[in-house]
């Protein structure tokens, strides 16, 4: 309900490059590090948002989402459901244009309104399991 397959493959091919990460820091155990990996090797750029703005994978980290210098076109979000409403918000300011949360992560109000502002949006899903799997870049 929250992953039709075309909405999917639209993120993924057609949205554009830049996904900022929200919750990727430099911890190599943790989901968010290996799918950013994943997605540098698609071709996508990552952009690192977390508190302490590190550098992963070589690219520039940020605080929040409102301190990224350029345009982003997907939020990838790894935060908490009780968080991700506030990120999806935050990602409708700063223009994106389509908000990805990860496997786990659910919360059906923020769906609504970010589907409800016109944006894709894909809930409880892992672009590293669904690109593979659409066979899509």
């Amino acid at each position: 309900m929250y992953a039709e397959a075309g909405i999917i493959r639209r993120i993924i091919e057609e949205t554009g490059d830049t996904w900022a990460i929200v919750g990727l820091s430099a911890n190599r155990q943790r989901a968010a590090y290996g799918v950013a990996e994943f997605l540098q090797s698609q071709g996508k750029r990552i952009v690192p948002v977390h508190p302490r703005g590190e550098t992963v994978h070589g690219e520039k980290g940020y605080a929040s989402l409102a301190e990224i210098p350029f345009p982003v076109d997907v939020v990838d979000v790894f935060v908490n459901s009780e968080l991700a409403g506030a990120v999806a918000d935050e990602a409708l300011e700063i223009g994106a244009k389509a908000v990805w949360f990860q496997l786990g992560v659910v919360d059906e109000e923020a769906y609504a309104r970010v589907r409800g502002r016109g944006l894709d949006m894909v809930m409880d899903r892992c672009p590293a399991i669904e690109i593979p799997r659409l066979g899509a870049r």
